[in-house]
């Protein structure tokens, strides 16, 4: 029963995490709708389309007519970076396009404090918020005329500070004295918060005073640094390397291991699967296999590859080779057993071999499933490489990933994930091209 409570507990908070996230995944929708609706406006004004296909009575489902746009993609990423350095106060964006940022300055509370004999009196704590990493030093104060004294602090933009208001009053905490309000209202320990404007301030446990300034909507560096920041370090480790060696370094040993990976799953996955979509024997015989396996993250062989490979580069291999095999093997099963049977009958009837029937029929139909399973490897291959990197790696982008992390350099971090979207764009566009060359008859009857 309290496992059922802590999972209902978390599943609670999941779903209070995905409420607050809500209205700025409506908000993004909205401005993908405007977008496209601005789009749209803007293409009829410049270019009114008088040909074929705008005569076309059929479109929705028509594969002609849906084609990637390459304005709304051009659109969708330029988005993405405003929403990323809006986010983070970025100064490649003006500044009426920042969300509202940490405060930063001086603010004041004033708190009542209860006296051993019951006494009250109200002294003014003086803060100044400073960006997080400067030395600044506190304002200077005027102690005031009563047994509470004025005080005086710093706090680290997005972060939180105690400070012992009783330390220099007349009266401290060992005497029986109390804080019972803050800006006149009622306040108890680990009961309530009060709001002062720039921040917030309650009691701990023990009564102390905590002060939060407010942190507003932008991102705090640490979690996430603004493009240019991003930038910066990737024009650092171009020029200079990571780790005893170069950017080009680390991005050629992930890539080639990614690729022979994925070509020695192809290799493997690609006969198996013809195997099984062509034979019960071979169905029966390796289905359960490749099922069991298919779910199965290559995260969780981790363990396994090292102790039957070791921590070398073999290892890493096996890895990104099994993550690719199960794929390419149920990707080539599903093609073949798509193979549209009158296609089949109508070669027999014309006399053709079962090598011919192969040759002709079966392999060119079923070449767009496995060039969309090879897609789908190449991502997860991709996708993989982090983990396999973990393995004792020296080069590599998923090393350089893993090792920032340890020190919680995410503008590193980043950039690596920024990289390997790239490289793994490039790849997944390159096999786009190469089967729109190669299986021209994708889509079509």
């Amino acid at each position: 029963m309290q496992l059922i409570g802590e999972l209902f507990g978390e599943l609670v908070a999941v779903l209070a995490t995905i409420l607050n996230a809500l209205p700025y995944i409506l908000g993004y929708v909205g401005l993908i709708l405007l977008t496209l609706l601005v789009w749209r406006a803007v293409r009829r004004l410049l270019r009114p389309k008088h040909d074929f296909t705008s005569l076309k009575t059929v479109t929705f489902g028509d594969e002609s007519t849906v084609v990637s746009n390459f304005g709304a993609s051009v659109v969708s990423v330029l988005l993405i970076f405003i929403l990323w350095g809006a986010f983070t106060g970025s100064v490649l964006l003006p500044s009426f396009l920042h969300a509202p940022g940490a405060f930063v300055g001086d603010g004041s509370f004033t708190y009542t404090a209860q006296g051993p004999d019951g006494q009250r009196d109200d002294a003014t704590v003086f803060v100044r918020v400073h960006p997080f990493g400067q030395d600044v030093s506190p304002p200077e104060i005027d102690p005031g005329d009563g047994w509470a004294r004025n005080d005086a602090m710093t706090v680290a933009a997005y972060r939180s500070e105690l400070i012992r208001v009783d330390s220099n009053d007349e009266f401290t905490r060992a005497d029986g004295a109390t804080i019972v309000a803050i800006n006149g209202q009622e306040i108890a320990p680990q009961e309530g918060r009060v709001d002062t404007g720039w921040g917030s301030i309650n009691l701990t446990r023990r009564g102390t005073v905590n002060v939060t300034p407010n942190s507003g909507w932008q991102m705090e560096p640490i979690w996430l640094p603004a493009p240019e920041a991003v930038w910066a370090r990737f024009v650092e480790i171009a020029t200079g390397g990571f780790r005893n060696a170069s950017l080009a370094e680390h991005l050629g040993y992930s890539l080639f291991r990614v690729i022979v990976g994925f070509l020695l799953g192809a290799l493997v996955g690609i006969p198996l699967g013809y195997a099984m979509g062509l034979s019960d024997w071979f169905r029966g015989w390796f289905d359960p296999i490749v099922e069991f396996m298919r779910p199965v993250p290559p995260l969780a062989l981790i363990p396994l590859v090292i102790i039957w490979a070791g921590i070398g580069e073999i290892g890493k291999i096996i890895l990104l080779f099994l993550a690719a095999l199960w794929i390419m093997a149920i990707a080539s099963r599903s093609g073949v057993s798509g193979v549209r049977i009158t296609k089949v009958h109508a070669a027999y009837s014309l006399g053709a071999s079962k090598w011919q029937i192969m040759r002709h029929v079966i392999v060119p139909n079923s070449l767009p499933e496995i060039f969309t399973g090879a897609r789908v490897a190449m991502g997860v291959c991709w996708g993989t490489v982090v983990a396999a990197e973990l393995v004792a790696a020296e080069q590599g982008v998923g090393m350089m990933i893993m090792t920032a992390s340890r020190f919680q350099n995410t503008d590193i971090v980043i950039m690596g994930i920024i990289l390997i979207g790239i490289i793994g764009f490039t790849i997944d566009m390159a096999m786009r091209r190469a089967e729109k060359w190669l299986v021209p008859w994708k889509g079509k009857a």
